[in-house]
């Protein structure tokens, strides 16, 4: 006795190496929002800490942010940016990928 399942044909995509990198590489931007809660010092403290800003960087992105409303703090994919939006989160930042 023979059984024969139906067949699926599929169809086969191919990519270079360079649009399979360019599809990685699009950037999405971690926008830092101003809130009533988090002090100037605490949004200092998690600039330098998490994304490595210098001092001087994160008081001007705080105060960007304060005059402003908002301020993109880095760019990136979007899993990596999604990991930092997490973090700042967990920190009590009011943060968004774009």
């Amino acid at each position: 006795m023979n059984i024969r399942f139906g067949e699926t044909q599929t169809q086969e995509q191919t990519f270079t190496f360079e649009e399979l990198l360019a599809g990685l590489k699009v950037n999405h931007r971690l926008i830092l929002w101003n809130d009533e809660v988090n002090t100037f010092e605490h949004v200092i403290y998690c600039l330098i800490k998490y994304l490595d800003y210098s001092d001087s960087q994160a008081e001007k992105i705080a105060w960007k942010v304060h005059n402003d409303g908002k301020c993109n703090i880095l760019e990136g994919s979007f899993t990596e940016l999604e990991v930092y939006r997490k973090i700042l989160q967990q920190e009590g930042l009011t943060v968004s990928i774009d």
